[in-house]
């Protein structure tokens, strides 16, 4: 039974456009404009899934004045990618993006403070095994999730997943912002994955790209000014037409870039069940005042979910997420760029090291301000910046074990990129570089991935690790040497003592020890005595000793 089906565009100020679909046999269907500035048309249609454009007088500058421009709906779902063309889905006379009924929504989910994220490109993450199978789907994400939780990992931050021009491409260039990337597999299977990980106890943070979009989204070609700046404000940190936050439309009474982005957003979260946003490029998006309100439309939409807002705020600036900052967290560089030289043996200075350790000392207020990392996507794995310098085997392991403590004991929310568990040691590059899980049949690899799993556990068991809490008790910048100590207020204590250098230190003795009594070193797994606030140990070089209040 057919029902009337609408069809609408937002262009306020275009002079015409008509609906042009496989119902019509690609003729055009005239739409007629609102005072809201919506050209509609409504037609009658059975239940099915059809294809359609839009064609449009566009005011896009770089098109001759009112030329008639195809153009595929801004709003659009679904895009084939052979064609090009919006498909729409019709069931009960309504419009679906698909029929997938959610399983797993009742199930509890971690707060922002324990959450542990693992960052994953899709079509990277699975395929790099010992068969021939090319795999890099949503659903071999599903296969390797047991593996995740196994680590411990509690959440995971999906590089951009909106459809994309091509099959291959890190998501930074969102041609259209509603639908999916068909390459990683349907709209049911992204669900599929997200209740998956839902139902393990995951949470999933979808990195979001609202600073630019490609250069033929559909908006740049309707009215380009109406939704973007006119050029680059900066054009070495360009990456496509960037959205005008700032600009209002005083007859309609709407900022235009923030109602379409807004719209976006509240669809993510209501359509996929989204848990967090990772926000590109915040700095480049220029207006405080439109990551405030987004920010505080993700709190609306998700309601009692717990939703983390997390900028790449670069350069940092603590005022991103403070009292009065939008956002609930950003990316901390600046922990990268320090731990990566001193891990590397590259320099050596405390107060750079204390600095990021303890995120506070830099003007952030707590513990989820912050998302640390030894790497992510932008940047080498430190496997990478290692044999760089010539750094091998059992002395390049030492080392990012020393790393990962460090990661998963500052003060912040630690973040794994993908295979970085392991020691992968592939160097970055934008074309396909599937991580290679063959490395977990060696022991060195599967020994990194055994300590990362060990100090997840132990971050979750010591809950002095969530807190802002931090002690730097000790510091010798002749043995380069420092130590430090985590607790909250129920009693859980955790210390650390790093060794920056190659030498191995024997009989090393620590002053100011925070208790007096039987400590558990951690990653030897034995027990020692501190009497006095002070304790001796051997220290080996690139070393970090973990001591566990008892």
């Amino acid at each position: 039974m057919a029902a009337p089906i609408e069809f609408a565009l937002f262009a306020p100020y275009n002079e015409g456009a008509s609906l042009v679909s496989c119902f019509s046999n690609w003729e055009e269907i005239p739409m007629e404009k609102d005072k809201q500035g919506y050209f509609r048309t409504s037609v009658e249609l059975e239940d099915g899934i059809y294809k359609y454009k839009f064609r449009v007088k566009s005011k896009s500058w770089f098109f001759e004045a009112d030329q008639w421009v195809e153009v595929n709906d801004p709003y659009a779902t679904d895009i084939e990618d052979s064609t090009q063309n919006c498909v729409v889905r019709l069931k009960d006379g309504q419009r679906i993006v698909d029929t997938y009924v959610w399983m797993h929504d009742d199930k509890p989910l971690p707060p922002d403070h324990e959450l542990v994220i693992y960052e994953m490109h899709v079509g990277d993450f699975s395929g790099g095994e010992d068969d021939a199978y090319p795999r890099g789907n949503y659903q071999h994400v599903i296969e390797k999730l047991d593996y995740l939780v196994e680590l411990g990992i509690n959440a995971i931050e999906l590089m951009p997943i909106k459809e994309y021009p091509g099959d291959y491409s890190w998501g930074y260039n969102p041609r259209y912002f509603f639908a999916t990337e068909s390459s990683y597999g349907s709209t049911d299977e992204l669900k599929h994955l997200i209740d998956e990980c839902h139902g393990k106890g995951i949470r999933v943070i979808m990195d979001g790209i609202y600073n630019h979009s490609e250069a033929e989204s559909p908006l740049t070609q309707i009215d380009h000014d109406y939704w973007y700046h006119h050029a680059p404000r900066d054009p070495d940190n360009n990456w496509g037409p960037e959205f005008n936050y700032e600009h209002y439309d005083e007859k309609l009474e709407t900022y235009p870039a923030r109602k379409f982005i807004g719209d976006v957003v509240r669809f993510w979260i209501t359509e996929y069940h989204i848990d967090g946003i990772r926000y590109d490029a915040a700095r480049q998006m220029a207006s405080h005042d439109f990551m405030h309100w987004i920010v505080q439309e993700t709190k609306k939409t998700a309601e009692a979910k717990p939703f983390y807002n997390i900028a790449e705020y670069i350069p940092e600036n603590p005022s991103i997420t403070n009292v009065d900052g939008p956002m609930d967290g950003c990316w901390h560089d600046s922990f990268y760029h320090t731990v990566k030289p001193h891990i590397c043996g590259d320099r050596f200075d405390l107060e750079s090291l204390k600095d990021v350790i303890d995120c506070k000392r830099q003007g952030y207020l707590g513990a989820t301000n912050v998302v640390n990392y030894l790497s992510n996507h932008d940047h080498e794995r430190l496997m990478v910046e290692l044999a760089n310098r010539e750094i091998f085997d059992e002395e390049a392991f030492k080392r990012l074990k020393l790393g990962a403590v460090l990661l998963m004991t500052a003060v912040g929310i630690p973040l794994l990129w993908m295979g970085e568990e392991f020691g992968e040691y592939q160097p970055k590059s934008i074309e396909s570089r599937k991580i290679n899980w063959q490395l977990l049949s060696n022991d060195y690899n599967r020994g990194l991935c055994d300590y990362y799993k060990g100090l997840i556990g132990l971050r979750k068991n010591n809950q002095a690790l969530y807190t802002e809490n931090i002690n730097f008790f000790f510091e010798d910048a002749d043995t380069k040497v420092m130590a430090y100590v985590r607790w909250n207020d129920e009693g859980s204590r955790v210390a650390v003592v790093a060794n920056f250098s190659d030498n191995f230190l024997t009989g090393y003795t620590l002053s100011n020890f925070p208790e007096n009594g039987i400590w558990h070193e951690w990653t030897g797994n034995y027990e020692v005595e501190a009497s006095n606030n002070t304790l001796t140990l051997d220290l080996g070089g690139y070393e970090a000793k973990v001591f566990v209040w008892q």
